[in-house]
């Protein structure tokens, strides 16, 4: 029976920096694997907008967005999790209240609160955003805002006891390091969307192999018994079953052939 691969986007498929670079041998890698019958998924925190026609070209035969709120399959959408615009809105207002610095990642788009503190890192996003074409206009106050699931930083304006308190009431707070958050809906992760992918194509669990670099990427390990870090992302040896070598040292492939799946 063919096996199932969930890959992460940053850090594990491209490397994590200015350059977006794939190396030549993460494109051979999952080629060959394909050639094998076996499935490839892009499983990403990214919502669907924003994965890359370069990364797509790689060959996947779906792709899970949003820590789990959108899954496509053979090119449909077969999952989304879709909020509620009042409900979004409330949570806007609520950002407001907190003073931290969001960004709103929907499926179409992102949106951004000029009503409040913009952090050096959100300047860099935005940067970076907007050196790779990514439109960058979108507003709380539009009136197609909306989100599937949203990001933080902290600042040192802001209440973060109170927007942890009650952020968590009706989202993960998953704590991506240096004053960083990202926020998924309750109910909804890497692995949950997994679970719908493995069901639906009766793929035996034992089957199923994960490959990340980051500590958003756990929930997507520890789902299946064939786990995988990337070299270098320290945080996450203790939960895998293998650490491959670095992106650029051939991680990809190095991962694959340790399973026989190339």
């Amino acid at each position: 029976m063919s096996s199932i691969i969930f890959f992460d986007v940053d850090g594990t498929l491209i490397t994590e920096d200015a350059r977006m670079m794939i190396p030549e041998s993460t494109r051979y890698a999952i080629t060959e694997t394909r050639k094998k019958g076996n499935l490839t998924f892009i499983n990403s925190g990214r919502t669907a907008f924003n994965i890359s026609p370069k990364v797509k070209s790689l060959g996947f035969d779906g792709c899970i967005c949003g820590c789990g709120t959108y899954i496509e399959y053979n090119g449909e959408v077969i999952f989304r999790n879709k909020l509620e615009q009042d409900f979004c809105r409330e949570v806007a207002e609520f950002m407001r209240r907190c003073r931290v610095t969001p960004v709103y990642e929907d499926t179409d788009g992102y949106f951004f609160d000029d009503k409040l503190p913009i952090t050096d890192d959100l300047a860099d996003f935005l940067e970076n955003f907007v050196e790779s074409g990514i439109d960058v206009s979108g507003r709380v106050e539009d009136s197609d805002f909306t989100f599937d699931k949203f990001v933080i930083w902290k600042n040192d304006e802001c209440d973060f006891e109170l927007f942890e308190r009650e952020t968590s009431k009706h989202f993960t707070i998953i704590d991506r390091g240096n004053r960083f958050f990202e926020m998924v809906p309750i109910g909804y992760s890497k692995a949950t969307a997994i679970d719908m992918i493995l069901n639906r194509l009766s793929i035996p669990m034992e089957n199923a192999y994960a490959i990340g670099d980051s500590m958003n990427d756990l929930t997507m390990l520890q789902a299946v018994p064939n786990s995988i870090a990337m070299g270098g992302a320290e945080l996450l040896y203790p939960y895998v079953s293998y650490v491959t070598t670095p992106i650029e040292e051939d991680g990809i492939l190095n991962a694959l052939k340790h399973f026989d799946l190339v």
